[in-house]
C-alpha cells in the first residue's frame, strides 16, 4: 500500500477511471452483440437497427480515448460488412 499522499490519490483515480472505461467498454460489446445476433437470425432490418447503434458506441469510446481510432474503424468496417452481406 501506498504511503505517499499523491499515490493514494493516483491509485483512486485510476480506480475510478478503470471503472468508468469498463463500463463503456461493456456497452460497446453488448451493442456488438446484438449486431452479431442480428446477422445471425438474418434479420437485415434488425441489423441495421443495431449496427447505427453499435458505431454511435463505438464512435463515443474512441472519442474518450478507451479505444484507438483504427481499433474503433475495423470494429466499424466489420460490423458494417456483416450487414451488408445480408442485403
Amino acid at each position: 500500500m501506498a504511503n505517499i499522499k499523491s499515490a493514494k490519490k493516483r491509485i483512486l483515480v485510476n480506480k475510478t477511471k478503470a471503472e468508468k472505461n469498463k463500463s463503456i467498454r461493456s456497452k460497446v460489446k453488448t451493442a456488438v452483440k446484438k449486431v452479431d445476433a442480428a446477422v445471425a437470425a438474418k434479420d437485415s432490418e434488425a441489423a441495421a437497427v443495431a449496427l447505427k447503434n453499435a458505431i454511435s458506441e463505438i464512435d463515443k469510446a474512441q472519442r474518450k480515448g478507451i479505444y484507438h481510432k483504427n481499433t474503433a474503424s475495423r470494429k466499424i468496417s466489420r460490423l458494417t460488412l456483416a450487414v451488408n452481406k445480408l442485403a
